[in-house]
């Protein structure tokens, strides 16, 4: 018998614990609270009931645990478990808050304008500028962040706008246009693109409604009184519009919203009429950053060479002498197609191109990078020198860096240009190389050698100038409102208040790339450490270092990357294979795939 109980009253615990139980459970039910009030006190305050407590199964006989079994049973079979809809309790819930709908962006209620915006970007984490429709990248192009970045913002509205898919992009409706088409990893620091815009500038209002006023009847007096002509509604006069002061803060808007390594600079609220970035543009100016020694160098004697040119120069470190040589031999008109990669998609025939300036410069520390730092505004105390920058300071390695300027360049036409150079520079070519591949009579076709590699290329500038002459370098002429100045800040802040002016200060575009810089920065140092502590470990001096010399080792290439590449048994430009002829190369695409048909050509136009 008592074995028999014990299993119903298990049974019974079983099925109770199956069917509808209280919201609260008895076991917390009383525990008081740290203010010292129990539960208890707070539900019989708030007036709800007292939850139902679980019966004792033990002192029940059979016949009732029988019975109360058959109940639950019952209960579980007709699913009666019911949700709590006690008036007391539902009552003390707190209401919810309904959920704001979002109400479609009204695109007609704003003025547009067309502006043109400057913007930078470090390349390394891109595919490229360009955006392919339909051609996935393994990483995202700049142009889909400025996309996102200009919808998300909702300044601008494209035709095809609400039918676009997540993913796509289709610029038609903007007017959007795009100056430099960098390649994969390449970086800029003065891109351009033309585009329209939302603008604050006020709707054009319509013509206020004229009332005929009627004369005024007063008791007393006789007759009507003088009829009153019409008049508009007299409202205080508002202040003029200004499209620079009064407008959006459209380098704001966008870099809260763009990734860190995406900066716009500047915008410019008047640009010249039917502005088209890319065709406007007049001169690209690109810099290439390199160091020397380019690698690490090689100690003691087995580390010298002789160069092309009968120089004695240790295996790591660049003849810069001969590089400025080979470098001025590039200015002037010339036919660059060898110096290019051809792509026959656009069955280009002219490869003449302007180059304007052409030379290898050497980076000032004290004055970049970072070397904004080095001014007075920006010392350490009032009166105080700057601890940056100074005479004696020296950067080892030292920081080269090409600079060409030009009308316009060809597909992959500045790597070209700059594998050369590292060629004349470590001794394996001399500077005659470069005249002798301008020169299509001796080389009709381009040699088969490695450009160099695109991390440290930086599109530095785009110069619109007021002028169509193209046959020398000049100003640019478009009226930029930079961060931080007048138009180019957010005027709802105060710079006392906030902290900042858009430019320095909290907020600034100059901490978000200072933060950008700093990453960086204690990489290389950390990096730069390591070399240190690693060349000094150990007895023996570097010059007692005994290894194979130079001519009797595989040499190593310089193609501006973080290694030298092992090239064997080098082979001089005038022995190596050729490419086909241009001519060749374009009709065999034509054979495949039929006329190439751009929706806008020139006569000098390329794939920068």
């Amino acid at each position: 018998m008592n074995s028999t109980l014990r299993s119903l009253t298990s049974t019974a615990s079983f099925l109770f614990s199956r069917s509808s139980l209280p919201a609260f459970k008895p076991v917390t039910l009383y525990t008081t609270t740290r203010r010292g009030t129990s539960r208890r006190a707070r539900r019989k305050k708030m007036g709800l009931p007292e939850p139902e407590q679980t019966p004792d199964y033990t002192n029940w006989s059979a016949s009732q645990l029988l019975k109360r079994i058959t109940d639950l049973e019952t209960q579980l079979r007709n699913n009666r478990i019911v949700p709590v809809t006690d008036p007391s309790v539902t009552a003390a819930l707190p209401p919810k808050k309904k959920q704001k709908k979002d109400r479609p962006f009204d695109a007609s209620r704003y003025n547009t304008r067309h502006i043109a915006l400057k913007f930078a970007y470090l390349g390394q984490r891109y595919n490229g500028f360009e955006h392919h429709t339909g051609n996935k990248t393994p990483l995202p192009t700049i142009e889909e962040e400025l996309w996102k970045a200009f919808m998300k913002t909702r300044l601008i509205f494209p035709t095809r706008g609400a039918e676009l898919k997540e993913g796509e992009i289709d610029w038609e409706g903007t007017d959007y246009s795009k100056c430099g088409r960098t390649d994969r990893g390449v970086s800029a620091f003065g891109q351009v693109i033309g585009i329209r815009v939302r603008s604050l500038q006020p709707m054009p209002k319509e013509q206020p409604v004229q009332e005929e006023e009627q004369g005024d009847k007063m008791q007393g007096i006789e007759g009507n009184a003088k009829e009153q002509g019409s008049k508009e509604d007299k409202k205080p006069e508002s202040k003029p519009w200004d499209h620079i002061r009064d407008e959006l803060p459209y380098i704001q808007l966008l870099n809260r919203v763009l990734p860190e390594d995406i900066r716009m600079l500047a915008w410019c609220p008047t640009p010249p009429t039917d502005f088209n970035a890319r065709f406007n543009c007049r001169e690209r100016r690109y810099r290439y950053f390199f160091t020397s020694p380019a690698f690490a160098p090689v100690p003691g004697d087995a580390g010298l060479m002789t160069t092309a040119t009968g120089k004695t120069l240790r295996e790591g470190y660049l003849d810069i002498e001969a590089m400025r040589d080979a470098a001025k031999r590039y200015e002037g008109l010339h036919d660059f197609r060898n110096f290019c990669k051809v792509d026959p998609a656009k069955q280009i025939t002219n490869f003449e191109r302007r180059i304007f300036k052409a030379g290898i410069e050497e980076v000032d520390v004290s004055q970049a990078p970072a070397g904004f730092i080095s001014h007075p505004a920006f010392a350490q105390s009032v009166g105080a020198k700057n601890q940056m920058g100074g005479q004696g300071d020296m950067s080892i390695p030292k920081i080269y860096t090409f600079d060409v300027n030009g009308s316009a360049f060809l597909w992959h036409q500045v790597r070209h240009l700059v594998a050369v150079l590292f060629l004349v520079g470590q001794g394996f070519e001399p500077p005659s190389i470069i005249s002798d591949l301008l020169d299509m009579e001796k080389y009709p076709t381009r040699p088969k050698y490695e450009m160099a590699t695109d991390a440290p290329l930086v599109l530095w500038d785009c110069i619109f100038p007021d002028h169509e002459d193209i046959d020398q370098s000049r100003e640019d002429a478009m009226e930029w409102v930079y961060v931080g100045e007048t138009g180019g800040r957010e005027t709802n802040k105060r710079p006392e208040m906030d902290g900042g002016d858009s430019k320095f200060g909290k907020g600034g575009i100059m901490d978000s790339i200072w933060e950008v810089w700093h990453k960086r920065k204690i990489d290389e140092i950390l990096a730069g450490s390591l070399m240190d502590i690693v060349a000094a470990q150990g007895k023996r001096c570097p010059a007692d270092v005994k290894l194979a010399p130079v001519a009797e080792r595989s040499p190593r290439l310089f193609d501006g990357g973080d290694w030298p590449r092992p090239v064997g048994t080098y082979v001089p430009i005038a022995r190596k294979q050729r490419m086909e002829p241009v001519e060749v190369v374009n009709a065999r695409y034509l054979e495949r795939k039929g006329p190439y048909k751009p929706k806008f050509m020139r006569k000098e136009d390329g794939d920068e």
